[in-house]
């Protein structure tokens, strides 16, 4: 029996990732196994990118966001700065999904952070993080956690209003007038915003007390325009586009009632943001005015391919996926609606999901991609979307690889190690269902190495699609990882991204050749594609 079949059944000299390695600092997973804590820092953008929503398999939502949060107030504490650092970096690239978390994190530095570090939250970070009136809400929803209303706070949150030109504002309070328990006019009854531009105090009046301006500035139309959508529920639909197309008024202030006629939609489709169209699929398909042959379906298929209006309009991947899920399925994941998918506009969520992307130059590496379909990537919910477990993520990532690169194998935990064919040309719904339907095995992270030895592959490139609860092997992964260069002189490099939000990783922090990315980074692409050419 040759050595390598040995190790794989355990009879070789080495470590059962059951126990920790010999002089190495590593901390117990979940599942039992020995692994290594995430950095600090790296725990911050773990939380900032993938939330706590939904737990995971091991640990309930509740506990999970504790967990987090518990950490984050540590370092908050002890270096509050480094942290408002990634929040803001995070934030304004683009690379997490939502931008709740961030908002939280934004909150709690401002009530436990050293007094520095607070005022530059309350300053920078509220300007920098919260760029919408809903962002706003949701942050004086989480600060009052963390801190009272003092000096410090009410004076931020007015020049966050006074800072912004009258019509912004104007359209910003319009379309976000309530979230997360909070009104405007609650904000204004703690923060006590004062201006002596004429223009802004009418704003300010309509805001705190709903009073209408008696001859409004071009500025404030839409406070006024508001108040006529309101009035006129007895008209007809048409009349209600046209009300909608001339006032220029954004969705969340139509009344109810309008919103079921395609009219309305039709009017509201050119202001229409990327991401509130991929929110509002179903609906618009349901209400009738997506068709296969409709003009309407025709514009929306080209919005959605367009990928610099992808990327200018910062639409996450994640976005697109769970849209692509949602819409597909013909059903939605919380309610009784119903809908008939239109083919045209399934083809063109999944040409979205790839250009939603940062652009990934191919890299030339010989790649093996193990995917992790244990149970525990089966559970959860990758930032609170129904059905997008660690699992589904995973395998759409993959995909992301195969389109990159030509020499891409990929292969799953699941009865042992086994082969997931995913082709260029494949879907990403091909690719969720094909994994769906794998059985769940245990998890052993040393697998795709020990494979690669077994079978003589060259591989340049090990990347790893897993939450890092293994536990089941006979060696560790970082062991298979150091005897696959010795007995094959490649010096082949692991990259782990890692799916759910916990402090664990299987890359070693001390080796040059590993790298920890999480899961769902918009740059996640870019950032392997990088490791991967980078000399060693």
């Amino acid at each position: 029996m040759s050595w390598l079949r040995q190790l794989v059944r355990g009879r070789t000299i080495g470590t059962p990732q059951s126990a920790p390695l010999p002089e190495r600092t590593q901390v117990r997973n979940a599942a039992g196994g020995y692994v290594f804590a995430v950095a600090p820092l790296d725990r911050v953008d773990r939380f900032l990118i993938l939330g706590s929503e939904g737990g995971t398999y091991y640990a309930t939502e509740r506990a999970l966001t504790i967990d987090n949060v518990t950490h984050l107030a540590a370092l908050a504490r002890s270096d509050g700065a480094a942290v408002l650092d990634r929040v803001i970096a995070i934030s304004e690239s683009g690379r997490a999904p939502k931008v709740s978390p961030a908002i939280f994190a934004l909150a709690l530095i401002a009530g436990l952070a050293d007094d520095a570090t607070r005022a530059r939250a309350l300053d920078e970070g509220l300007r920098r993080v919260c760029r919408t009136a809903s962002h706003l809400l949701e942050f004086c929803s989480y600060v009052e956690q963390f801190r009272g209303w003092g000096r410090g706070l009410r004076r931020s949150v007015a020049a966050w209003y006074d800072a912004r030109p009258v019509g912004d504002l104007a359209y910003q309070v319009v379309k976000y007038r309530d979230r997360a328990g909070f009104t405007h006019r609650d904000v204004f009854r703690l923060a006590h915003p004062r201006t002596a531009e004429a223009e802004r105090a009418a704003l300010y009046a309509w805001i705190a007390r709903g009073t209408l301006p008696d001859t409004p500035a071009p500025s404030l139309a839409l406070l006024g325009a508001r108040a006529t959508a309101h009035a006129a529920v007895e008209l007809d639909a048409e009349r209600w586009a046209r009300i909608t197309r001339e006032s220029g008024l954004p969705r969340e202030a139509l009344p109810s009632a309008w919103l079921r006629e395609p009219a309305v939609w039709e009017a509201l489709l050119p202001t229409l943001g990327t991401t509130a169209l991929l929110r509002n699929l179903a609906t618009l398909t349901r209400v009738g005015l997506l068709t296969p042959a409709a003009a309407a379906t025709r514009t929306v298929v080209e919005r959605l391919t367009d990928s610099a209006r992808l990327r200018a309009a910062r639409v996450h991947p994640i976005a697109v996926l769970a849209a692509l899920e949602t819409y597909r399925s013909g059903r939605g994941a919380r309610g009784r609606s119903t809908w008939t998918p239109v083919p045209a506009i399934v083809d063109a969520l999944d040409a979205a999901f790839g250009h939603a992307f940062a652009s990934v130059e191919p890299t030339g590496a010989r790649t093996l991609i193990g995917l992790d379909v244990s149970g525990s990537m089966s559970c959860g919910e990758l930032v609170g979307v129904p059905g997008l477990t660690p699992r589904v993520g995973a395998a759409a990532m993959a995909l992301t690889h195969v389109r990159t690169d030509a020499s891409v194998r990929t292969m799953a935990f699941s009865g042992g190690f086994v082969e997931l064919p995913i082709a260029a040309t494949d879907s990403v719904a091909t690719i969720v269902r094909r994994t769906q339907n794998l059985p769940f095995d245990r998890t052993d992270c040393a697998l795709p190495m020990l494979y690669a030895l077994e079978h003589r592959l060259a591989v340049d490139l090990f990347v790893i699609y897993t939450d890092s609860e293994t536990w089941a092997g006979a060696v560790h992964p970082i062991e298979a990882l150091r005897t696959y260069r010795e007995r094959t002189g490649i010096a082949a490099k692991l990259v782990v991204v890692g799916m759910t939000a916990t402090g664990f990783t299987i890359a070693d922090p001390d080796d040059a050749g590993t790298l920890d990315v999480v899961g769902f980074d918009a740059a996640a692409p870019a950032l392997i594609a990088e490791f991967a050419r980078r000399v060693a």
